[in-house]
């Protein structure tokens, strides 16, 4: 039972490992004996098996790095993220178009039995009053298609962040009844308010009453490491029929909204 997640000897990926969430999924990911190549913008002091500076706006980038990694690949850990104080379609192209197009090229040198996690948020719990649009967007063929449709459609991608990630999760319910043919599974996370290099980007452009309704009823920040304890769980040996789940891990708000616990008054006040 000392290897009970079966990640020893594993060949995974992280993107967004130089920091917040993403290196403490890697660091979690090294101690359990996996095999671990990284991918980001920024170059981690981490040693890994491979690290390659990927950039997820650019579709070449992406390829050449995906190319690099040699043999199969056991579990993609998509943790790589911009906040909505960047440029919009910035963010569209990290959050979702060049996540998208990662994990098409991993998919390619999966295996049966292995498995795909990404980081949505729960600034995209309001997909499900939207699917149809989503659905545009998901239904694009490549990354170059769903660019053209956000430029588009920028009244509806607006400041990027939070169409960003509810395309995250409507993506992975649908892509997930497509790999688990091929024996792999995919699912994602919603976590809270989690203190990361971004959070200062989060507290510049959002009110305090908001940040105070959305950390209830915990009342506190997460830290990154108890975000990556859930993203390694789920990609795990443990979790062989978790598929298409959108798994809060956000100290029980969502809970707490859907069963009136937590004032959503903030949020609701907040200017359109």
């Amino acid at each position: 039972m000392s290897d009970i997640l079966g990640y020893k000897g594993k060949r995974v990926v992280v993107s967004g490992c130089y920091s917040g969430m993403g290196a403490a999924t890697a660091k979690y990911l090294l101690e359990l004996g996996a095999e671990v190549h990284g991918l980001d913008f920024k170059t981690p002091d981490t040693k890994f098996a491979s690290f390659t500076q990927t950039d997820l706006r650019d579709p070449a980038s992406i390829d050449a790095a995906v190319k690099g990694i040699d043999g199969p690949i056991d579990a993609l850990f998509n943790c790589a993220g911009l906040p909505q104080t960047a440029p919009p379609l910035d963010v569209m192209k990290v959050n979702f178009l060049g996540t998208r197009h990662l994990t098409e090229r991993v998919i390619e040198k999966m295996r049966e039995g292995s498995a795909i996690v990404s980081i949505s948020s729960t600034g995209g719990m309001g997909w499900s009053r939207r699917i149809p649009t989503l659905m545009q967007l998901i239904m694009t063929p490549d990354y170059e298609s769903g660019l053209k449709w956000c430029e588009s459609n920028m009244e509806t991608v607006a400041e990027g962040y939070s169409f960003s990630k509810e395309a995250v999760i409507v993506w992975s319910q649908f892509k997930a009844a497509q790999t688990i043919k091929k024996g792999i599974r995919m699912n994602c996370t919603l976590p809270g308010p989690t203190q990361t290099p971004m959070m200062k980007e989060f507290q510049s452009a959002t009110p305090p009453e908001v940040f105070k309704a959305v950390m209830q009823p915990i009342d506190r920040y997460s830290t990154p490491e108890e975000q990556a304890g859930p993203l390694v769980l789920i990609n795990s040996a443990l979790t062989t029929y978790l598929n298409g789940a959108v798994i809060p891990v956000d100290g029980g708000f969502i809970g707490g909204v859907a069963t009136g616990q937590v004032d959503m008054s903030a949020m609701m006040r907040r200017p359109e």
